[in-house]
């Protein structure tokens, strides 16, 4: 490393650079970010910057990036079994890489006259290619953008645009995009993307990103932990014993109010749960759900099936009031309470949709119930679900 000597001592431009030497040693080992900071005398923050900055630190081991892309060892380690005529997956496996990964290297970073696979010269491309951000490609093909706006302008989704432009040009792939492409250039209007006003015409209304997670990125929604369905015993599954319900809302207009409703699996029988007010607070919800489902005998009450949502945040509660167990289904799942999701459909005759619930007393809601539980079933051998359910509190007496 070249040091800057004055009058015998390393100024302070040297002393930076071998302290980065030293904490890139270190950091090579295996040692932590902070601790590495801590040997050798410089704030953890700085050493952020030394990785994280304009012109981020590599590896004193090697300045190719390790890891997700393939260094330069790598690419010569291919290069030296391709002239062996090794396969792409025998280079793949001693590599410990995916054979998808070997082949694409192949395709993008050989010569693009000769086609001869040269390891320094593939290195340098893919470091070329691979600085962010890179210009995209509706700013650098004024045709392309003007494609774009008209098709904005005539409230086409970004999908349209992109199918009836692959469409009418399938000669020109400079006019051709993904639509993710269009709506990055719609909500990064800070980095000159297309007009902001655009943005009206995209259905969502959004001019803003919103974030996808995962099921399993999502906030605990409950104050204990929830059984899910894949526990639920199979004589649930098979609706061979009776007393297993199916549970879930209804939602009025704006959010502001709801109805509780149970379906029993066996018999299709339907329960409402009135909500004072249309409220759904856990506390308020507990204490309906708990009144509802203890007017049934006790042979009748075995488990609640339902969705996470934060209504049932007391869930652990309403089981030690009513000795039943209660089981989760798993996120966007609404088929694994199909039942339930089919009485659904059925309530929003009697009650639609962007109305308001809490107009219901609690003597309709019984009322609609009568109503619906009357009606035959093909899937009961067109018996009534009040029928069905008569029986089993003969059988029980």
């Amino acid at each position: 490393m070249e040091q800057v000597v004055r009058d015998g001592s390393v100024d302070y431009a040297g002393r930076s650079l071998l302290r980065r030497e030293a904490y890139l040693a270190l950091v090579d080992q295996g040692m932590g970010f902070r601790r590495a900071a801590r040997i050798v005398g410089v704030s953890y923050r700085l050493t952020k910057r030394w990785r994280n900055g304009p012109k981020p630190i590599r590896s004193a081991a090697e300045r190719s990036v390790r890891g997700r892309y393939l260094n330069a060892d790598e690419r010569i380690h291919i290069a030296d079994r391709r002239r062996e005529q090794a396969s792409v997956r025998q280079i793949a496996a001693e590599l410990g890489r995916d054979p998808s990964t070997v082949s694409r290297e192949l395709r993008r970073n050989a010569h693009p006259d000769s086609g001869s696979y040269r390891p320094y010269a593939a290195q340098r491309r893919a470091e070329a290619r691979r600085p962010r951000p890179k210009p995209r490609k509706i700013d650098a093909s004024p045709q392309l953008r003007a494609l774009i706006q008209d098709g904005l302008d005539l409230r086409w989704s970004p999908e349209q645009i992109v199918r009836r432009l692959r469409r009418d040009h399938p000669d020109r792939p400079e006019l051709s995009v993904c639509p993710e492409t269009i709506y990055q250039a719609l909500y990064l209007q800070g980095r000159g993307g297309l007009r902001r006003e655009v943005a009206a015409a995209l259905r969502t209304g959004r001019v803003m990103r919103r974030p996808h997670r995962s099921a399993g990125q999502r906030t605990p929604r409950m104050a204990t932990d929830m059984i899910m369905i894949s526990e639920r015993p199979a004589e649930i599954e098979d609706r061979a014993v009776p007393g297993h319900w199916e549970g879930d809302l209804i939602i009025g207009k704006g959010n502001k109010s709801a109805i509780g409703t149970l379906v029993e699996r066996h018999t299709r029988y339907l329960m409402l749960v009135h909500l004072p007010d249309g409220r759904r607070t856990p506390d308020v919800f507990r204490d309906a759900l708990i009144t509802t489902i203890t007017t049934l005998p006790a042979h009748l009450r075995r488990s609640l099936t339902w969705d996470q949502g934060s209504e049932m945040h007391l869930h652990h509660q309403f089981s030690l009031a009513t000795d039943m167990s209660v089981y989760f289904c798993d996120p966007h799942s609404p088929w694994q309470r199909g039942t339930n999701e089919n009485t659904n459909g059925l309530l929003r005759q009697y009650f639609p949709k962007s109305t308001d619930l809490a107009v219901h007393s609690r003597e309709h809601l019984d009322a609609v119930a009568v109503q619906l539980n009357g009606r035959p079933r093909k899937t009961l051998g067109w018996d009534t679900p009040a029928e069905r359910f008569a029986k089993l509190l003969t059988q029980a007496n």
